[in-house]
């Protein structure tokens, strides 16, 4: 596998458009972090990492939907950084997601974050998706 973030997104877009509660995704320490941000902005309903002795393990996600009108909590997912072209940002060009409502996830010196933690704590870094 070439990109394991894409391959990730691509995981939670396909469980979201089948209406699936749960996915299950091959875990990394990337992986990780990104899905403890989603959880944090409520995103997602909530997580759980099963790691295996001598193997990496998987990560289970609960995905997060309106209970009147069965719409998930995330809308879009877009890939912004991928191996072939890499993306990064300084604080001064910081992207912002649709005027403040969606997030981008960063990957900075200080660790796995949201634009607008990467700039309270002025840190740039590699964008790597937008999610609204």
């Amino acid at each position: 596998m070439t990109d394991p973030i894409s391959d990730y997104l691509t995981r939670l877009r396909n469980a979201i458009k089948a209406n699936h509660r749960i996915v299950e995704v091959p875990s990394s320490k990337l992986k990780k972090e990104i899905t403890k941000v989603l959880f944090e902005k409520g995103y997602i309903l909530n997580y759980k990492f099963e790691d295996v002795e001598n193997r990496q393990g998987t990560i289970k996600i609960a995905l997060k939907y309106n209970p009147v009108t069965k719409t998930s909590a995330i809308k879009k997912m877009e890939r912004v950084s991928r191996p072939g072209l890499r993306r990064y940002t300084g604080v001064d060009d910081m992207p912002r997601v649709i005027n403040g409502m969606g997030i981008a996830i960063l990957t900075t010196s200080k660790g796995v974050m949201t634009d607008k933690e990467a700039r309270t704590q002025n840190v740039g870094g590699e964008v790597l998706c937008y999610i609204y």
